[in-house]
Parts: C-alpha cells; structure tokens; sequence
C-alpha cells in the first residue's frame, strides 16, 4: 500500500489532468496495487461473511475520477482510492463494508450509508423495537476494541416524526445513516499484513450489519 500512498499524497499536490496524465504509469500500478489488497481482503472477508462470495473484488473499487458537473470543487480526481463490499455490489441498499486509503485518513466502515426513506424507518423501528439487542453489539467487547459506537456525520436535529424527544435511543434515531468506522495509520496501511487488520475490525462489525440486515429484510 506505500505505493498508493505515495500516488495519492503527489495527486493531491497535482491534482490536474496534466500532471495525471503525466503520471498515468504510476496510476496503473497504484490501482493495480489496491485491487491486489483488495483480493486479499475479500479471500478473507468471505470467510466471516459468505453473503460476500460472488463479489469480483477488483470490480468493488470506486472510480478516482470525480463528477464535478454539479460541484464548486473542480478537481478532477478523487484523493483517495475506495471499495464498497455488499452483497448486490458497492453499498447498495443493504448493510456493508467500505475501504477509505487516503494519506492521513485511512479507514474501514461498515454499517448502512443513506438508506431510503422505507429502509431507514424499518432500521429505526428495529432500534426501537429491539433495544437492548442493539445496544448489547455496541458494548460487545470485542466491537468496543474496534468502534466507540455510530459515525454522528448524517443526522436530523430533533427527534424524527413518531418518536418522542425523550425517547430513551433518541440520539441514536437521529441518524440518517448507520455507520461505524476505524481509523487505521499511514503506517499500519503500509505493512504487508494490513488486510488482515482490515478483516478483524470487519469481524468485529460482522453483528452490527447482520442487526441491519435483519431489520430491512
């Protein structure tokens, strides 16, 4: 992965279609080298969740160029490379994990991001209905030593419709999305064994997206 790093620290220096175009050698043996992590990943990944074993890894990471058609930010390449993992594909509409390398942000997250409107009623019935389930996966020892609980970066700021303010999950309801995530260092990202570490923390997630699973389904 010191490879993509690199790429990816210079392309944020540069990010201009000279200098890519420049440096599409390096590029290609970047991606190359991610998708190879990525094969990595998945050989394992299956092991803890088969619901992922149809999947083409390579084909899970997201593209680096960016739509900028609707966007004041004109840049246009991404500054990280990315990989969702979900049963139907890259985090569709269905509880799954997503590989984030980027210098000095390098991360794992699993969880539901953005469920439609149906979906994230079911989901917030689920936590209503089965609390102490749910909170039981949160302070699992085994989640703890991975995830300090839900990514607060998507929320409505009251309480949502039918669900009173002093709703004892109140500030659990309030998510839009339901997601975890753990931050891995550049360092941790560059030794050889990395995937494996990527594995772990998913294993630890694997209870938090069968709780999603089953309230969607």
């Amino acid at each position: 992965m010191e490879h993509v790093l690199k790429f990816l620290k210079d392309l944020t220096k540069n990010n201009n279609r000279d200098w890519f175009e420049k440096n599409k050698a390096r590029y290609v043996e970047a991606k190359n080298a991610f998708e190879v992590f990525l094969e990595e990943f998945h050989r394992e990944l299956v092991l803890i969740d088969e619901s992922l074993a149809g999947l083409n890894p390579r084909k899970q990471a997201f593209r680096i160029y960016r739509d900028v058609r609707f966007s004041k930010d004109k840049r246009p390449y991404k500054i990280n490379m990315g990989a969702g993992f979900s049963p139907g594909g890259k985090m569709m509409q269905e509880p799954g994990y997503y590989i984030h390398i980027e210098p000095g942000n390098c991360f794992v997250a699993s969880g539901l991001y953005q469920p439609d409107p149906e979906n994230l009623a079911k989901v917030r019935q689920e936590i209503d209905y089965n609390a102490d389930a749910f909170l039981h996966i949160l302070k699992n020892k085994s989640f703890r030593k991975y995830f300090d609980g839900l990514d607060d970066f998507d929320r409505v700021k009251t309480a949502p419709k039918g669900y009173p303010k002093d709703h004892p999950q109140i500030e659990v309801l309030k998510n839009k999305s339901f997601i975890i995530s753990h931050a891995f260092t550049d360092q941790q990202a560059k030794e050889r064994n990395f995937y494996k570490q990527v594995v772990a923390a998913c294993r630890a997630a694997k209870p938090f997206n069968d709780f999603l699973k089953e309230a969607i389904s």
